[in-house]
């Protein structure tokens, strides 16, 4: 309930029964934590792991922390709820744009001093040891295509 969302008709508007003002219908209680706004209709639980960062684990956490009970729905929350669990999340754990910074941070770390790592990293291949004759196409890109050999002409 930290902000409010307006919901407007635009199809009154146009039609000229009321003006944009005047047209306000329904409101949307948005939970905004760590810049995301989290799902409404899902339970807190699971709406916290939209956070990047954090996930089932993470979240449990941060609700035992704040006391706000796990299945309550986000939409559900007051305003003191969301403010403590936003107190929590943001104050306890790296996340969202400090943690993807801090996590570029460390690959570009690797790549400057040349390990191996840095360098998998730095071609595009598999960085921690899977095998890349076979699979890896996640890493290495889709197929190319690479000539074949013709074959011999056959005997008659």
């Amino acid at each position: 309930m930290a902000q409010r969302l307006y919901v407007i008709s635009c199809k009154q508007i146009a039609a000229g029964e009321s003006s944009l003002v005047d047209c306000i219908f329904g409101e949307k209680d948005v939970a905004r934590i760590a810049g995301v706004d989290l799902p409404r209709d899902k339970r807190v639980e699971i709406g916290l792991t939209y956070i990047y960062g954090i996930g089932l684990t993470r979240s449990k956490a941060v609700l035992k922390a704040t006391g706000v009970n796990p299945d309550t729905r986000v939409k559900e929350l007051s305003d003191a709820e969301v403010a403590a669990l936003r107190a929590e999340v943001e104050g306890t754990y790296q996340v969202e744009g400090d943690l993807r910074r801090l996590e570029a941070m460390s690959i570009k770390r690797l790549m400057d001093i040349g390990t191996y790592r840095g360098r998998r990293h730095r071609m595009g291949l598999p960085v921690r040891g899977q095998r890349t004759r076979t699979n890896a196409r996640t890493r290495r890109g889709g197929r190319r295509t690479v000539a074949g050999k013709k074959k011999a002409p056959g005997k008659k």
